[in-house]
């Protein structure tokens, strides 16, 4: 009789198997990657949407604007002003598109999930890899977008070699967020609720004109957004203008990733193992 062998890395306590910690979630990462490695062209428009965003609103409209006056005195183009907000807003609608629309497809209609939850994988652990693997292609388009800032020579200050973990950073939030709402849905139709926020928050959220364009009320409502918050950390980081600002985004965006990851992986337990 064959007998099968505990795979490297892993302690055995009587019958059970005990993996290195996190080691199930990069499963779920392998088998997106297997999946997708032969679409190459999807990765590719994505890397392009934003960069058409940048050259065609940044530079075209760049030069009907002029330049902008910030806080501390900090003179810069618009399109300076607008290639760290495209960035941050590239970052989300990365996330997003990953942890909404993809993940409800597996969920509710290849049912995915309920294959990987009848091996030893947890919730937890499909909300992670899940997350992860959004995280990761996110990455990709945003490395390559800060090249094309950095060739357009759009950024001023060494604090922009923390542009890329910031922009996984915003990732994480939203893609928590996300894949939390998308445990919810009940149909397709209940996605026009996320482009009904997305849109605004995108046009609002500093993208385009300072914050001080505002009223001072609805100054604060913009300042509760995600993605203002994402915003402000890329902005202070390829201009060269960190401050407390900076770290209370991290803290926002690091609480909202969190907690979407906490309750998608409830919500996935309660819906697939009940």
């Amino acid at each position: 009789m064959t007998t099968l062998s505990p795979p490297a890395g892993s302690k055995t306590l009587g019958l059970r198997v005990l993996p290195v910690f996190g080691a199930r979630q990069w499963r779920v990462v392998e088998r997106n990657y297997l999946v997708y490695r032969r679409t190459w062209v999807v990765f590719l428009t994505g890397m392009l949407e934003p960069i058409l965003y940048l050259l065609s609103i940044g530079i075209g409209v760049g030069h009907l604007v002029g330049d902008f006056h910030l806080s501390g005195g900090l003179v810069v183009s618009y399109v300076e002003f607008v290639g760290p907000a495209m960035l941050a807003a590239s970052a989300m609608n990365g996330a997003l598109f990953d942890s909404t629309y993809n993940i409800f497809f597996r969920m509710k209609y290849a049912k995915l999930y309920d294959a990987m939850l009848a091996t030893p994988m947890r919730p937890t652990d499909v909300a992670r890899g899940e997350i992860t693997w959004a995280l990761l292609r996110g990455g990709c388009y945003s490395a390559v977008f800060i090249l094309v800032m950095l060739g357009l020579g759009l950024i001023r200050s060494w604090w922009a070699v923390f542009a890329l973990p910031a922009t996984l950073l915003i990732g994480f939030g939203f893609a928590g967020a996300g894949m939390a709402l998308t445990t919810w849905m009940k149909s397709w139709q209940d996605f026009e609720f996320i482009q009904l926020t997305i849109t605004p928050m995108f046009l609002f959220s500093a993208t385009f004109y300072p914050l001080t364009t505002y009223p001072d009320a609805l100054q604060w409502v913009v300042r509760c957004t995600p993605l203002y918050q994402g915003v402000e950390l890329e902005r202070g980081l390829t201009l060269g203008t960190v401050g407390w600002g900076q770290l209370v985004a991290v803290l926002y965006l690091v609480a909202m990733g969190l907690l979407g990851v906490y309750v998608a992986s409830r919500r996935l337990g309660i819906l697939l193992l009940k």
